[in-house]
């Protein structure tokens, strides 16, 4: 399994309006290292949905129910579906995360314009901590 951090800013599609959408077509994505980190994502795999510019923090767990294939709306790029599993008990934000040294090379850090990203699984280990 890999892990993956997607971003979305609450106002634009928010976690409250994805669970209660149930699942989502991630499309939108119009970068090319994310479009190849989208096209790496299979079934089954963990996402960490971050919100953006409002909050800044990692707020819950999904799953990618359908692995990348092209955008219905330009097949240049790529979208996954995705559902959410569940909301982290305590969100944690990008300032805890910029705390914990351990992942002082996570990509939100280095590459903060990114919105879809791996995540190590030992990073994925210390911010599932981190929420606890």
């Amino acid at each position: 399994m890999n892990y993956w951090l997607v971003k979305s800013e609450p106002s634009v599609y928010s976690w409250e309006k994805f669970v209660k959408d149930k699942k989502t077509v991630w499309d939108g994505v119009r970068n090319y290292a994310a479009r190849l980190h989208l096209r790496a994502m299979q079934k089954d795999d963990q996402v960490f949905f971050y919100h953006s510019n409002e909050g800044m923090c990692i707020v819950g767990i999904a799953k990618v129910v359908k692995a990348g294939y092209p955008d219905p709306k330009d097949e240049e790029w790529t979208v996954v579906d995705l559902a959410p599993v569940e909301a982290l008990k305590k969100p944690v934000s990008l300032v805890d995360i910029k705390k914990e040294k351990k992942l002082a090379t996570i990509p939100l850090i280095r590459i903060g314009r990114l919105s879809v990203m791996p995540i190590t699984k030992e990073e994925h280990e210390i911010i599932m901590r981190m929420a606890k």
